[in-house]
């Protein structure tokens, strides 16, 4: 049996076996013109010396990896983040399920030369068949640039408008008509005065959810306060400082917020109540994505229900399927949302 650091090439397996090079490669490779006692043969040593063939040497030979890329682009703390933590691990179930591994990275900075290089090479050198890239903003120059140079590339949360290249998978939810549910709900209890807590706007989901604001409080004929229109960044510290920032204004504050995801609301409720207002009683608040705590939240939190293991599985299988027979059309794959409604939202009480 062979000792970690001493290995064994094809050649010492041909010898031992008493076959040639090429039927080693032909066992190895599953063709079929190879007698079963000559293949039962060749395995029996491969499998007594631990064999395994290199990796260089495979992808020399235009043989895929069965490995793809996850690459997280955030700043923040990942493994404390529900949502990112859910996505990383159904990328890797997903992929599992259908042979593949699944190298990860989070990326810090993706504007930093060493952590764009690094990401490039994995690409480049082809130690993977192709990549998933969550967190990307818009027009993320790593992404394109892959994309340019012929790779299959899955993007969550992502629109570039003209863009429609064959190796292009992009994964979105409907963000603007999740907004716009967010928005009737709270016009259809008596809210007249609504905020918003934007999330990056950077990001394909912040801008459009923020659009989907916009669109559906001209529908309903409401004001768009500039005061109640506060920068965030998709994570609860923001939503808290946000209104933090708002209170230190002073002056009239809207009966309902929308929070462009549960995060931020839950920071939000925390800085309200810290200054002594209550959700829903003085202030109304509603989010998106329907985290895992918002059920259990206090209050328990309205949102909208966003499907992240089904839109990450389908967008793992599309991945997959684009390296394994190549793919022949721009591939943009969408879900609809639903509004979960619970206890942090009620009529304002001057109605």
């Amino acid at each position: 049996m062979s000792k970690l650091g001493k290995e064994i090439n094809s050649t010492e397996i041909a010898r031992l076996a008493g076959v040639s090079r090429s039927t080693v490669s032909r066992v190895i490779n599953n063709y079929s013109n190879v007698p079963e006692h000559t293949k039962q043969k060749v395995l029996q040593v491969i499998e007594q010396y631990n064999y395994f063939p290199n990796l260089s040497a495979q992808v020399l030979a235009g043989k895929k990896t069965r490995t793809i890329g996850l690459f997280m682009i955030d700043s923040g703390d990942v493994s404390s983040d529900w949502i990112a933590s859910l996505l990383l691990t159904k990328v890797i179930e997903s992929a599992s399920r259908y042979g593949y591994f699944v190298l990860t990275h989070i990326v810090r900075d993706p504007k930093r030369q060493e952590e764009a290089r690094a990401v490039k090479e994995c690409f480049y050198q082809r130690r993977i068949d192709g990549g998933i890239f969550i967190g990307a903003a818009n027009e993320e120059p790593i992404v394109e640039e892959l994309i340019a140079e012929g790779f299959m590339v899955a993007i969550v949360d992502h629109h570039m408008s003209g863009e429609q290249e064959s190796n292009r998978i992009v994964f979105n939810f409907d963000n603007e008509a999740g907004a716009g549910l967010v928005i009737d709900y709270l016009a259809g209890l008596g809210h007249t005065r609504i905020g918003i807590i934007n999330g990056d706007l950077n990001r394909y989901s912040g801008a459009a959810r923020w659009k989907g604001f916009k669109a559906a409080m001209e529908r309903n004929r409401l004001p768009i306060v500039k005061q109640w229109m506060m920068a965030a960044d998709f994570n609860e510290p923001s939503g808290y400082l946000a209104i933090k920032e708002l209170l230190k204004l002073g002056g009239e504050l809207p009966t309902a917020i929308f929070a462009a995801n549960d995060s931020i609301a839950f920071g939000a409720i925390r800085a309200l109540g810290e200054a002594g207002l209550r959700v829903p009683d003085d202030l109304s608040i509603a989010g998106f994505d329907d985290h895992s705590l918002s059920a259990g939240y206090n209050p328990p939190l309205t949102t909208i229900h966003v499907d992240f293991s089904a839109m990450m599985d389908e967008l793992t299988r599309h991945l997959i399927d684009g390296i394994e027979n190549g793919s022949q059309d721009y591939t943009q794959l969408a879900m609809t949302n639903s509004l979960i409604v619970r206890e942090s939202c009620r009529a304002p009480s001057s109605s």
